[in-house]
């Protein structure tokens, strides 16, 4: 027999093996993740496994395992996703509760320097998301956080 025969049979042979390996990889990673991806290829692997076990070539045991986590993933997933985040709390938080929070000018507002006192309590350094400037005392909301300084805008109401 030559080399390639050898090593094909040596794969075909210890592929179960393989499966596992695989399987527990993928496991390890869903549970450092939890994002369900990774527990769908594992469950494919899981199919190439049985597949292996029934004594199909390796390369039916491939396509088994990717047909079968492609359609978990399509699938089975979207609706695990859906009842996992079922009883999440939609309110904002931390910098995205800050978005479109109104507030005050304590001082000029320009492209490059300014604060503002928004309506929560908080104080920042804030600067325009435009070249228009903002006087101080004018009403502002916030349009995004970029580190520790609030981009605003003039608010007309």
């Amino acid at each position: 027999m030559d080399d390639v025969s050898v090593f094909i049979e040596l794969v075909d042979q210890w592929a179960w093996i393989g499966w596992l390996v695989l399987i527990a990889v993928f496991l390890v990673i869903e549970m450092l993740t939890l994002d369900f991806t990774f527990l769908m290829l594992g469950l494919g692997g899981g199919l190439g496994l049985v597949a292996d076990l029934l004594g199909l070539p390796v390369w039916a045991q491939l396509i088994i395992a990717a047909a079968a986590a492609a359609l978990f993933i399509l699938v089975l997933r979207p609706p695990l996703l859906r009842r996992l985040h079922r009883g999440e709390d939609p309110t904002k938080s931390n910098v995205d509760a800050l978005v479109e929070l109104r507030g005050t000018a304590l001082a000029d507002i320009t492209r490059i320097s300014g604060q503002a006192k928004l309506s929560n309590g908080d104080t920042w350094t804030a600067r325009t998301e435009s070249s228009v400037s903002i006087p101080q005392g004018a009403p502002i909301a916030v349009s995004a956080i970029n580190g520790a300084t609030a981009i605003v805008r003039p608010v007309n109401d």
